[in-house]
């Protein structure tokens, strides 16, 4: 496994899997499955509503909790709830999360920034971290914080690699989790014809080109599968390295382009709606 250093000294690893849109029952089975091929970085949030049952995967992989990264993330309708995080250890089954987000820049998001640095500096999150924060609300962040976070987790991939948001990023060296990796499943990004002719180079599929590209932008990916096959090949990209060339020309395919485009009426909409947790 690979890893990047946080800006507080610590390690997270370059891959993971999310398990964005998976029922409980697919989380459990892709967690416990992907700890025991290799993984151990496991993203979830309160809003994927399977956080129970990414704590019996973690279980029933049978690798120790200290060897695994568990990155979660407090949902807008928590951020003024004052036992949110304990709830959300509770859901997990654990003492800790090695990283705690808030969600969205929604609601009283500085409420839910307070209680990540109160986590912090308690123990019960070994780092700290923002979702979705972009253009005025991280600018605002930047004023208000007491503590940086050390990550970010954002829509990136090689049509849109955050150039302008990691200006900030750099500045503090706040690492970035992308999602849609690989846009989002979109054909004409996984047909671009650099991927295909890398792909024939190192004898790997285009979206493992991409995911490579990824890890060696710096950047942490965390591609969310039920399928075995697809979480096992995710983790196949360690064992080649894109050359500065790939890079640049990989680099040329940036033009600026989003999948998913937030509105208004949605921060309303996340700071609102509350998750109906799992009660096993």
């Amino acid at each position: 496994m690979e890893y990047v250093r946080m800006n507080n000294d610590l390690e997270c690893p370059v891959i993971g899997i999310g398990t964005f849109m998976l029922k409980p029952a697919e989380a459990q089975n892709s967690v416990r499955e992907a700890l025991k091929m290799g993984y151990s970085l496991i993203d979830t949030a309160n809003a994927y509503v399977n956080e129970r049952a990414v704590g019996r995967g973690i279980r029933e992989s049978g690798v120790n909790r200290e060897d695994v990264f568990v990155s979660t993330k407090l949902w807008p309708s928590e951020y003024e709830n004052e036992n949110a995080v304990n709830e959300t250890l509770e859901r997990l089954g654990l003492e800790y999360v090695d990283l705690l987000y808030i969600h969205q820049p929604a609601g009283n998001w500085l409420a839910g920034y307070r209680q990540l640095e109160k986590a912090y500096r308690e123990g019960k999150a070994k780092a700290i971290g923002i979702s979705n924060f972009e253009g005025e609300f991280i600018k605002e962040l930047e004023t208000k914080w007491e503590i940086a976070p050390q990550f970010i987790q954002v829509e990136a991939h090689p049509y849109f690699t955050q150039k302008e948001l990691r200006k900030t990023l750099d500045k503090y060296n706040i690492r970035l989790m992308a999602w849609y990796p690989l846009g989002h499943g979109d054909k004409s990004l996984l047909n671009e014809e650099i991927f295909a002719k890398l792909a024939a180079k190192y004898g790997k599929s285009p979206a493992q080109v991409i995911l490579r590209w990824h890890t060696q932008m710096g950047f942490v990916v965390i591609p969310g599968s039920r399928n075995v096959d697809h979480i096992r090949d995710n983790l196949n990209i360690l064992d080649f390295t894109l050359t500065d060339e790939e890079m640049a020309e990989i680099a040329k395919l940036d033009q600026g382009v989003r999948y998913y485009h937030r509105t208004d009426e949605q921060l309303v909409g996340f700071a609102a709606w509350r998750p109906q947790f799992e009660t096993e």
